[in-house]
């Protein structure tokens, strides 16, 4: 029998191609939204929120959110708007929060609160807490979805998809 031998530099390649490869399925997981439910959905979900100079409940079951990674999330849900004037109300449905830099229709959010609505012609906005507008987006319609809600989530290409009935916007990481 012939001995096969292998020198240190070969050595270290195979060690080095075996660690990437088994950290690949990792560090592709890690970046695969998770959606919340239940008990850890309530958990990150804000019972309120502050818009315009007052602070209106969140509807709990019109609430959704996602983890990228460990410590990388969206949530958003519906609020209360009825203490709010008409003109709000028009643009303004909930609250959008992002604990890390993500894309959203296409548009860069920095980490932050914002108050967003799906408003007439299809679209979609995010504003400060203050009101003032920051981005407007197309959204996207979902003639296969079954069942739509006034608000959920589900996970999209690359990212998650953020619906209002049956029209959507895409939110990624950045």
């Amino acid at each position: 029998m012939s001995k096969m031998r292998c020198n240190r530099p070969t050595a270290l390649f195979v060690f080095f191609a075996l660690v990437a490869v088994t950290a690949l399925p990792g560090i592709a997981a890690a970046q695969t939204p998770v959606i919340l439910s239940g008990a850890q959905l309530t958990r990150i979900v804000p019972s309120g929120f502050y818009f315009e100079g007052q602070s209106a409940p969140t509807q709990m079951r019109n609430a959704a959110a996602a983890r990228f990674g460990a410590k990388q999330h969206v949530v958003a849900g519906m609020v209360d708007t009825s203490g709010y004037s008409a003109d709000v109300r028009s643009r303004y449905e909930g609250f959008f929060i992002i604990d890390t830099p993500m894309m959203v229709g296409g548009q860069e959010l920095a980490v932050g609160a914002y108050g967003f609505g799906f408003v007439e012609n299809n679209r979609f906005t995010i504003s400060d807490v203050g009101g003032t507008q920051l981005f407007t987006v197309n959204t996207e319609p979902d003639r296969n979805m079954r069942r739509p809600r006034p608000l959920m989530m589900t996970r999209g290409a690359g990212g998650v998809r953020l619906y209002s009935g049956r029209r959507f916007v895409s939110i990624t990481l950045r």
